[in-house]
């Protein structure tokens, strides 16, 4: 069993917080809560291991009021806390591990609350993932260090440790600030290396040209002046 999974092991109901962003496991969130309800959450949850359930939602009807059921989220899981005079808060969370909402809880709380399943990405071998993973690893390296050049050597692109490739999967996609959809698609997968592969090609079809803009930008600092030509065409 993973320590995520032990984290929650003998949950029943999880409080629900439905926001308009996908968190993944790994992710660090900061969040502000102002709202009564949620702040009644954060003093339920301080008793019941600081953790509940971040849920994509962003309302198209005035008939949604909730995720839908058999929909997923992540566990967040609060790391830092500060609660203001007020009683607003400003917290850090952690993705911890996600979830499928099963039904809804009637637990006459003011906030959502569902029982939901658990679950992690399936066992696949070291054999495959591991080549996919470094490639994975290098070409976000590319990345960051196009980036940095981008930003004229300032500020600092997200760093990313060569983790296992689960992990790695979720603190690239994280990282790259992929759009909600694409986020919750990864979010869904069970299978690391189709993660993995996915994230590959978006990649490679980004790295190339944040590259060649990084050349540009390098040469336009420079007065013109480069050691290497600047291929315009491509």
């Amino acid at each position: 069993m993973s320590e995520a999974s032990e984290k929650v092991l003998g949950i029943v109901h999880l409080p629900i917080f439905p926001l308009p962003l996908v968190l993944m496991p790994y992710e660090l969130l900061p969040l502000h809560i102002f709202e009564p309800r949620y702040r009644q959450m954060l003093k339920d949850i301080e008793l019941r291991r600081n953790l509940f359930g971040i849920s994509f939602f962003e309302p198209r009807s005035d008939f949604e009021e909730r995720p839908k059921e058999g929909t997923v989220g992540c566990v967040a899981e609060i790391k830092q806390a500060q609660t203001l005079p007020d009683e607003r808060s400003n917290i850090l969370t952690s993705g911890l591990i996600r979830y499928r909402i099963l039904n809804y809880a009637d637990t006459n709380t003011p906030y959502f609350s569902a029982e939901v399943e658990f679950f992690e990405d399936e066992k696949e071998s070291d054999d495959l993932l591991l080549p996919i993973a470094d490639e994975v690893f290098e070409l976000f390296e590319r990345v960051a260090k196009a980036a940095f050049r981008l930003s004229g050597n300032r500020g600092q692109f997200p760093e990313v440790p060569k983790a296992e490739p689960e992990q790695l999967s979720f603190l690239v996609s994280a990282a790259f600030n992929l759009e909600n959809e694409v986020k919750l698609q990864f979010v869904e997968m069970t299978s690391t290396s189709e993660r993995l592969d996915r994230l590959k090609e978006i990649l490679e079809q980004t790295v190339g040209q944040m590259e060649s803009n990084a050349d540009i930008v390098s040469v336009a600092r420079s007065n013109g002046h480069s050691k290497k030509p600047v291929n315009l065409d491509e």
